[in-house]
């Protein structure tokens, strides 16, 4: 069921999400400082190809450089590629075979815009870890 998931998604949003976060990542990656920015920016890229079946967890032994980093971010993009994600999301509301999709890309909103001192792992390794209340699809 993941996989037929994956397909639609991929057809109707993830390939656009991924153009956008890509573009974010090479705006980033112009500028030195803000390279680290860049390579968050294609982790979420390659999340929101195809997200069923994974889950963003915290990271346990992220502090303050990641709340830094996470002011930073919504400053610079993190807003513009929230803002992709609620249109994104509209849209595919407007159907019925996609409103879970578009509540999908509600959830991705948040991972928009606070990145760092998360992480990206399967859906079965957030259940090992406890992490019931993460953001998984």
């Amino acid at each position: 069921m993941r996989l037929l998931a994956n397909i639609i998604w991929f057809v109707f949003a993830g390939f656009w999400l991924f153009v956008g976060y890509a573009f974010a990542a090479l705006l980033c990656f112009v500028f030195i400082v803000t390279i680290p920015f860049g390579i968050a920016a294609l982790r979420i890229a390659f999340f929101g190809v195809w997200p069923f079946g994974r889950a963003v967890v915290p990271q346990a032994v992220k502090g303050v450089g990641s709340s830094l980093g996470n002011v930073l971010w919504f400053i610079l993009g993190g807003w513009w590629l929230a803002l992709l994600h609620l249109i994104t999301g509209v849209l595919l509301c407007l159907t019925i075979i996609g409103i879970p999709f578009g509540l999908a890309n509600f959830k991705l909103i948040n991972v928009s815009m606070r990145p760092f001192g998360r992480e990206i792992v399967s859906v079965d390794e957030a259940r090992r870890r406890g992490m019931n209340g993460t953001v998984s699809f």
